[in-house]
């Protein structure tokens, strides 16, 4: 038998575990085994739900999160104060109507929000895993999502739904468990991270791995944190999320608390202090490495890999019903990959909509309050209730 180390390093957790929602618990006997070949045992999964599930557990919604996300989809988060990522649309009455649905909203493996991840204890050194945490993919956040409907008794999801990163784990849920999503709705996603995309995270690795701070790694060892390199990359990524229509017409070239040029380095411009105030404030309830091992699964996702190259293979005889849903001014996951996806689901014979949203927020708008949306996800989920028959709470 071998030894386990006993803790001799605790986390301190700016939001205490009670306020992490609900924590699923699996020990040895159900290790996560993830592509890698490694396993992750044991491994916890924080999630948050909304609703109730009715006696057919028939009415349950799969909402997956984006890179920044986490489980408070709609809670007041513990560690900002702010409200949910989507709580404009997740709630009673809402497109996603939790008086009609039940909603569970997981935080990913490799996450920072109570699911195992590089910033939590390895029980077999009693220090943070750091670096000695496995890479982990867009697949094993799902098949650790799977184990977590089985914990629920939740045999099939009325729907699967998410946006960017949340989009790529719903087309791996239709791929991997189809027989398990009736519904699916990827939204301002693709099926494979592009080249520029995956720049851009080496980005914002590098600009955190260059912090004197990151030290390997083992950051939380010392008591400190990579803050200055972790803004940095988020400021890069912010960028992307928006669009050049959207920048101008938000900051221009206005200047910040000031009426002439300060001729230095001081933030000069709105748009300057906008980004600088997104990576301090991003610092104070994400961590460094969650953000190098999530953005890396992202890197990875290539869904027609898997199927010798070709997406279609990668829905053949799927029965789920899917809605695809893009922006026109979203030039990080553009119309053309989602269309892309469109006709291998068509190409497999799928039963696939789409629709493309007229926008100038770019990405972002999947997080916004766009109309055109509300009343896309409130028809596609009436309409899946409606098929499958789902009955209220």
């Amino acid at each position: 038998m071998t030894d386990i180390a006993q803790p001799r390093f605790q986390r301190p957790l700016k939001a205490p575990a009670e306020n992490l929602g609900h924590v699923l618990r699996l020990g040895p006997e159900r290790p996560l085994i993830l592509d890698s070949g490694k396993q992750l045992t044991p491994f916890t999964t924080a999630y948050m739900t909304y609703g109730t599930l009715n006696a057919e557990r028939s009415n349950a919604i799969l909402v997956c999160h984006a890179l920044s996300g986490d489980q408070f989809v709609a809670s007041t988060h513990p560690m900002t104060g702010k409200p949910g990522w989507w709580d404009l649309y997740v709630g009673p009455g809402k497109p996603i109507d939790t008086d009609r649905f039940f909603v569970i909203c997981p935080n990913v493996v490799g996450g920072c929000m109570g699911t195992t991840g590089p910033a939590e204890i390895d029980p077999a050194t009693g220090e943070p895993y750091g670096l000695g945490f496995p890479l982990v993919t867009i697949r094993d956040m799902v098949r650790a999502q799977a184990m977590l409907l089985d914990s629920l008794g939740i045999d099939q999801l009325l729907c699967a739904l998410g946006g960017s990163m949340g989009g790529m784990q719903v087309l791996q849920w239709a791929a991997s468990f189809p027989n398990r999503v009736y519904s699916a709705m990827p939204i301002a996603t693709a099926a494979r991270h592009s080249a520029q995309n995956i720049a851009f995270h080496e980005v914002g690795r590098q600009a955190i791995m260059a912090d004197p701070e990151w030290r390997a790694g083992d950051y939380a060892l010392a008591d400190t944190k990579p803050s200055k390199g972790l803004a940095v990359a988020r400021m890069a990524a912010h960028i992307t999320y928006l669009s050049e229509a959207a920048l101008q017409r938000k900051f221009g070239r206005e200047l910040h608390q000031r009426e002439a040029l300060s001729f230095g380095f001081d933030a000069d411009f709105q748009i300057e202090s906008y980004l600088r105030h997104q990576g301090m404030t991003f610092v104070d309830r994400f961590d460094a490495n969650s953000y190098l091992y999530i953005t890396r699964a992202m890197d990875y996702f290539d869904l027609a890999a898997d199927y010798g190259g070709v997406l279609a293979e990668a829905f053949r005889g799927a029965k789920t019903r899917f809605c695809l849903v893009s922006f026109t001014s979203d030039w990080l996951f553009p119309t053309s990959e989602n269309k892309r996806i469109a006709h291998a689901l068509n190409a497999a014979g799928g039963n696939v909509s789409f629709v493309e949203i007229e926008s100038d927020r770019g990405h972002d708008a999947f997080l916004l309050e766009e109309p055109e949306l509300f009343d896309t996800i409130r028809g596609f989920l009436n309409a899946a209730a409606l098929g499958k028959g789902v009955t209220r709470p």
